[in-house]
């Protein structure tokens, strides 16, 4: 009798820990989809295949991009971002690469984590961008002839929609330009114009400019999506800030956020969840309930 219960018992821890596997396959899993899904954007970024881009993009009504303190809301505002701003401006609204442009984005040191429902994920990556045209098309391309650099970071959020991965907040931080002559200590300040009007007045133009704005020299961190997997703890805002040399940090501009855009909002904010014995993304940017 002794002998089938023991038997009972085993049978039930094996069925414990079989699932408790399954779940951490299919996160781990979920990790390498996120993960790949952004390099595909890259890839598809880089050639200038911008309706391989959109498509990327989820349907959710939520979706935006926040780029350049403006944000992009909907499939149509990223629309406009890519198939407008970018497309036209770049490559003459063709979908592809145009001879002699050059517009390569290398992505690294990525931090996805994926929440308990695998159905919701955040990731930090970084970008390195080289751009520019070649000599020969200097009186073709209207950038006429450029080269420079581009450093920057993503703090984004990803959806899962009908089983497929897609991007869903997308918030990129250009963290620093250089030409290439000259470096980044003599890049001017507001290398790129900020928008300044909105939608229908700029047919390309954002849904909304935004208060949160960064362009070297602001060395400004982005806020990390989740906390210290040391100590459990958040970054402060102040240390977060980038005072001049020997000055307080009240003394800088704002701390940057990722706070969601009005009428938007989390429903299981506050919640906490745990995996690989740490917290994976800080309580108030938990997605699900």
């Amino acid at each position: 009798m002794g002998s089938l219960n023991n038997t009972g018992s085993d049978l039930t821890d094996l069925k414990e820990q079989v699932s408790l596997l399954r779940k951490e396959v299919s996160r781990i899993s979920d990790e390498a989809e996120v993960r790949k899904v952004h390099f595909k954007y890259g890839y598809y970024l880089d050639k200038c295949l911008y309706n391989e881009v959109v498509d990327m993009y989820a349907d959710h009504p939520d979706t935006y991009v926040e780029f350049l303190g403006s944000r992009y809301r909907g499939k149509e505002g990223v629309k406009r971002l890519y198939n407008g701003r970018f497309q036209q401006t770049f490559v003459n609204g063709r979908n592809g690469p145009v001879r002699g442009f050059l517009l390569d984005h290398i992505m690294m040191q990525d931090i996805v984590d994926v929440d308990p429902t695998g159905t919701h994920a955040w990731c930090r990556m970084r970008a390195l961008m080289q751009a520019g045209t070649h000599k020969s098309v200097v009186d073709i391309h209207p950038r006429g002839h450029v080269q420079w650099w581009e450093g920057g970071l993503y703090e984004n959020e990803y959806l899962k929609e009908n089983g497929v991965w897609k991007l869903f907040r997308y918030r990129y931080f250009p963290f620093w330009h250089a030409e290439h002559e000259k470096g980044w200590s003599l890049t001017k300040e507001n290398y790129i114009p900020w928008p300044t009007q909105t939608y229908p007045e700029d047919p390309w133009g954002p849904d909304e400019i935004i208060e949160q704005k960064m362009l070297w020299p602001d060395t400004r961190v982005v806020p990390f999506h989740y906390p210290h997997p040391v100590t459990g703890k958040k970054t402060a805002d102040d240390d977060l800030r980038a005072p001049y040399y020997g000055k307080d940090a009240s003394t800088a501009e704002a701390p940057l956020t990722l706070a969601l855009p009005e009428a938007q909002s989390r429903h299981g904010a506050g919640k906490t969840w745990t995996s690989e014995g740490s917290v994976r993304v800080l309580p108030e940017l938990v997605e699900n309930s």
